[in-house]
């Protein structure tokens, strides 16, 4: 990937989308990070077959804050677990599920039908319910799941048009609001997590402290309050480790890339 990624198309997307998070840095800094993130992406890519080995119980993800998520497990009330798309961001749905939350995964189902079978087979093989909500995110099946006692778990990092707009990395961008919408009727913990790749192909889930939601009775302005921390929670963790992001997705507004 490293040498094939920069002929694609994607190419010039992820140069901007860098240019974008990080106007101060030098060109070198970027050129690297460019590099850096085709090389965890085809990692990604490569591993996808195999992500039924990428679980706790086969000694390839350890959990940092597991305890967060045996408390759901145990509590028998729904949460509403995000994140982004962070290294190998597959393994987290493993992590869920070895904690004992039952949870749904939201997914966006693949443009291939025989694609989408083969994730949907190759993540059943460890316990996980795939999930391709309709439009506006599916709330109607996401209350629906939430009453049924299940949590939801989303990739909240991606731009949703019609979403509620916010910062992310001093622009403004559009999130699905529904995550934090269903969090708030029914007074879900919202829990945020993310992955880190470490040496020969083993990785890191890590459980943070859940996200304080306000519900102050203007539902529009807590929803906005909630996008808005999820949005800073990615971004923090996209400088923490910016070479395992997926750079290649047309985050921010069609307008700024004008250059590409």
């Amino acid at each position: 990937m490293r040498r094939l990624g920069p002929m694609t198309g994607s190419a010039k997307i992820a140069r901007r989308n860098i240019e974008l998070a990080f106007p101060d840095w030098t060109p070198q800094q970027r050129a690297e990070l460019l590099d850096a993130q085709w090389d965890n992406l085809g990692r990604t890519f490569f591993e996808f077959p195999l992500t039924d080995r990428l679980t706790p119980s086969r000694g390839r993800v350890e959990v940092v804050g597991r305890e967060r998520l045996v408390a759901i497990a145990r509590s028998g009330e729904p949460a509403v677990l995000i994140s982004g798309h962070f290294a190998n961001w597959e393994v987290m749905a493993a992590a869920i599920v070895d904690a004992g939350v039952p949870c749904r995964v939201t997914y966006r189902a693949a443009n291939n039908p025989h694609i989408d079978a083969r994730i949907i087979r190759t993540r059943a093989r460890y316990g996980v319910t795939l999930f391709a909500p309709k439009g506006g995110l599916g709330s109607r099946e996401l209350l629906e799941t939430l009453k049924d006692g299940q949590s939801v778990s989303f990739l909240n990092d991606q731009k949703f048009n019609t979403g509620i707009a916010a910062p992310f990395f001093g622009r403004t961008v559009h999130t699905a609001g529904a995550p934090t919408r269903v969090a708030l009727r029914f007074g879900a913990v919202l829990q945020p997590m993310w992955v880190q790749r470490l040496p020969r192909a083993r990785f890191r889930v890590i459980v943070d402290e859940p996200i304080p939601l306000t519900n102050t009775g203007d539902r529009e302005r807590d929803v906005q309050a909630g996008v808005a921390a999820i949005n800073a929670y990615v971004e923090a963790k996209v400088r923490e480790r910016p070479a395992e992001w997926f750079w290649v997705h047309k985050r921010w507004p069609q307008e700024d890339y004008a250059e590409t």
